[in-house]
């Protein structure tokens, strides 16, 4: 356990250091820096792509449903399975543990601005994910590299003749993704999941490095294949497990159904006019939708275009249109049905549960059932696995941009160590690393494609014409 204490002192120390610059607040609105750039982020590609997640959001629908699936497209990995992989790695604890947390310290006000950031986060993912597919590198063994560090080098230097500039904004988002990677991909999924089976098993409570070592050695078996090995297992857990997850949640909603208006109205009313009782006023509210909801969805983070960049096909704007889903799946609906949960059973309220994410949601699952928990609990082990092994991918093909492929092997052996070790870190200090490491991905990823937009712009604009005239090729399904 001396580890344990002495990496959590760590982390503590590495915290204050990088938030001290990216939480920096800005003169006259007082919202910190890096939050500053992804709501303008949002509201720029939003409003830059002529709001395209409302326009073509039907057809996305189709897109993942596979009418426009062609198995001799180059790629590794279906749209339906670029989804599902990229959602392992967002829906699962930000929704369960990270929306608690939202609500406790901002309030009900809080579910709204993590709409937001879903809403406008879609236009951002879309431009992220189909960058990812204009600039991906296919290796001769039908491997495929892309996301944010390949684009950002590579498109400054076509576009804009700046190859200096976008390598070094790529190799940027590449030691944010790998970091990034061991943060909330890892560290804080491990950290949840003790939190939840120590609670519901006392018989783990004071064993965490034996949780760890469980979750990391289920987590090594897939690692070893790959993105198919990863995009098999998740494309039937996650959509399983978010079937029953919603179902729970709906079990509490509809048996509340009278409630929801109000708690909708006190949602609107305390996005703006906060009770004192959650401190830090207005932007205190936002604050906390924002972080949360950049958390959960990671709309700007860029990290979903990596695994997007490996899906079938020649469009670059159609899996930039599938990616865009994400957000609203895991924010509009995933997250939503968790906050009316916990708003109906004011779970949030409960003194002894303050900072205690995931086990705010379990007391919301308890009034359906004593029982209930133990389910959440197994739902938690299993989101927190897709996850972990969905982020590793994400870090593995950061290594391969900096170091090549031979280095992988060493990412994943500290890949493991710090599943192994997450369960014995502080909550708090867990939090605020993945937190900052996720932004930190968000913030040469946001800026840089700012600078890049007009060629997707008007990439967007000519696949909209293409299919309104009815040129894309349909398959059956």
């Amino acid at each position: 356990m001396e580890a344990g204490v002495m990496i959590d002192q760590f982390f503590g120390v590495l915290v204050e250091y990088i938030a001290a610059v990216l939480f920096f607040p800005m003169p006259l609105i007082k919202l910190p820096f890096i939050l500053t750039v992804m709501v303008c982020g949002g509201l720029f590609f939003t409003f830059r792509f002529g709001f395209v997640n409302v326009r073509l959001f039907k057809h996305a629908i189709d897109i993942v449903r596979g009418k426009y699936d062609d198995p001799d497209h180059h790629g590794e990995i279906s749209h339906f399975q670029a989804l599902t992989s990229a959602l392992s790695a967002t829906v699962g604890l930000g929704n369960i543990a990270g929306v608690a947390v939202a609500i406790q310290l901002g309030g009900p006000g809080a579910v709204f601005w993590l709409w937001m950031v879903a809403f406008f986060g879609m236009s951002m993912k879309l431009s992220s994910c189909t960058f990812a597919q204009l600039h991906r590198r296919i290796c001769v063994n039908g491997k495929v590299l892309g996301g944010p560090m390949v684009y950002l080098t590579e498109a400054f230097k076509e576009q804009l003749n700046l190859p200096k500039i976008g390598l070094f904004l790529g190799t940027f988002s590449a030691v944010a993704t790998v970091l990034g990677s061991l943060g909330g991909g890892n560290l804080f999924q491990a950290n949840q999941t003790f939190e939840l089976v120590a609670n519901q098993f006392p018989f783990f409570a004071d064993k965490p490095l034996l949780v760890g070592v469980v979750l990391a050695f289920l987590a090594g078996i897939v690692l070893i294949g790959g993105i198919q090995r990863i995009a098999d297992v998740t494309s039937k857990l996650v959509p399983a497990m978010v079937a029953f997850y919603v179902i729970c949640c709906l079990i509490i909603i509809f048996g509340n159904i009278s409630e929801v208006p109000s708690l909708f109205t006190e949602i609107f009313k305390q996005a703006f006019q906060p009770q004192a009782i959650y401190g830090g006023g207005f932007v205190g509210v936002l604050i906390q939708g924002v972080k949360r909801g950049s958390f959960s969805n990671e709309a700007g983070v860029g990290s979903a275009a990596i695994a997007h960049a490996a899906a079938k096909t020649d469009q670059p704007v159609r899996e930039g249109l599938v990616a865009m889903l994400g957000p609203f799946i895991d924010t509009i609906v995933i997250c939503t049905m968790t906050a009316l949960a916990i708003l109906i059973t004011q779970a949030h309220l409960t003194p002894e549960l303050a900072g205690k994410g995931a086990q705010i949601t379990a007391k919301a699952f308890s009034t359906i059932h004593s029982s209930m928990p133990i389910f959440l609990t197994i739902s938690v082990a299993v989101f927190a696995y897709s996850t972990v092994i969905s982020y590793s991918y994400y870090g593995e093909r950061a290594i391969e941009f900096l170091f090549g492929r031979k280095k992988i092997k060493y990412y994943r052996f500290i890949y493991i160590f710090c599943i192994i070790f997450g369960p014995t870190i502080s909550l708090k200090n867990v939090i605020d690393f993945s937190d900052l490491m996720l932004l930190s991905m968000a913030l040469p990823n946001i800026i840089g494609m700012m600078f890049l937009s007009g060629k997707i712009s008007t990439m967007v604009k000519s696949y909209l014409s293409d299919y309104k005239a009815g040129k894309f090729k349909v398959f059956n399904i």
